[in-house]
């Protein structure tokens, strides 16, 4: 009788700790359940598996005032040895949807509407700078 309530007990535990770690994957924070509104307009990667792997992105912003902009750069792919670039537009501005590798990322004549650029090294180091061409 006691080992009857003993395993009932047990097997209950069993499937609540079950659909707790089910539910605990499924629902973890994503880009979605950020603040801001962000959109990505271009992607840019280098063909090049065998050195730095460079990411590019350029995404838009409807809320610039309440925007997460370094978690949402935490949340981009990110390469051990390569370096990840994000450039920050806010909607309604001109946005380039054309990437480059190199230096300058995009055409310059768009470097007044990028309001943030959130940048990972190589060495892991994340970092973002407000107006980074003014």
């Amino acid at each position: 009788m006691g080992n009857k309530k003993l395993n009932t007990f047990l097997g209950i535990l069993v499937v609540v700790l079950v659909v707790w770690m089910i539910r605990g994957t499924f629902m973890q924070p994503g880009i979605s359940s950020l603040k801001g509104g962000f959109t990505e307009v271009a992607h840019y990667r280098n063909e090049n598996n065998t050195g730095p792997i460079q990411h590019v992105f350029t995404v838009t912003v409807k809320d610039t005032a309440a925007a997460q902009l370094e978690a949402y750069g935490n949340f981009m792919p990110h390469h051990k040895g390569g370096n990840t670039k994000v450039y920050f537009f806010a909607a309604g501005n001109p946005v380039p949807d054309e990437l480059y590798p190199g230096k300058p990322n995009f055409d310059p004549a768009f470097n007044p509407y990028c309001i943030a650029l959130y940048e990972k090294t190589a060495m892991g180091n994340a970092s973002i700078e407000k107006n980074p061409f003014r």
